[in-house]
């Protein structure tokens, strides 16, 4: 009996040990989670930042235009007073493209440039020009809705490269070279863009699930991904 009773004391505290042992497992859990779920709080507000950040800059550049739109419905100037007026909203808009978001700025900035370059010459019609312009407005506001995979030419590690392209909206930018290199594009606290790749092989593979899914079509569901704006 004495026997038996000091083997169960034993099982107990040893029980009792393990409990405790998993309990402080569990609180250290508990506090890594809480830590996790506030950095993904974090940078999730981030993400909202620069989201609202970019829907400001495009409902600006709206405005301008269709304000200028209605103006030239509704006055009756020469074509020689509105150039300078619809000049001046291209100029506006042309520094957004040039500072904003890093996709194909080149292609972008080329339409822009085109058009004024129509308008100085007296090659187009300040009217039709309102018109014009109002189109690539409409190609910005397109391009913050859309997901999918492009070209571009990029500037990385001093050289430039063609890589394949992964765009959420213009929040977000991703890439993969031909060598299986994969990065993203990142914001500095100016407020200025650099590609730069990724070390962790986590981060690659997560990018490279981005990309599998974009091409397969699948433009909807949960995805994690590296954070640009993470500081």
């Amino acid at each position: 009996m004495a026997s038996n009773v000091e083997n169960l004391a034993k099982s107990l505290a040893k029980i009792r040990g393990e409990v405790e042992t998993l309990q402080s497992q569990l609180d250290i859990e508990k506090e890594k989670h809480g830590s996790k779920m506030a950095a993904l709080n974090s940078q999730l507000a981030d993400l909202s930042v620069e989201e609202r950040r970019q829907k400001l800059s495009i409902e600006k550049l709206q405005h301008s235009i269709g304000k200028l739109s209605e103006n030239t419905q509704k006055a009756e100037e020469s074509g020689e007073t509105l150039k300078p007026i619809l000049l001046a909203a291209l100029g506006d808009y042309k520094r957004h493209v040039e500072s904003g978001f890093p996709f194909k700025i080149e292609d972008r900035v080329r339409a822009i440039t085109d058009l004024e370059r129509n308008i100085a010459n007296r090659l187009i019609d300040p009217n039709k020009a309102v018109n014009q312009a109002w189109s690539l407005i409409e190609d910005e506001v397109r391009l913050s809705k859309e997901n999918g995979i492009y070209q571009q030419t990029i500037a990385l590690n001093g050289e430039r490269m063609l890589v394949d392209i992964a765009k959420l909206g213009t929040v977000l930018l991703y890439f993969q070279t031909k060598d299986n290199q994969a990065g993203m594009a990142k914001r500095n606290p100016e407020g200025a863009w650099r590609f730069e790749t990724v070390e962790s092989t986590d981060e690659a593979e997560r990018i490279k699930i981005l990309f599998d899914s974009l091409k397969k079509q699948i433009r909807q569901g949960y995805f994690e991904l590296p954070n640009p704006l993470r500081k």
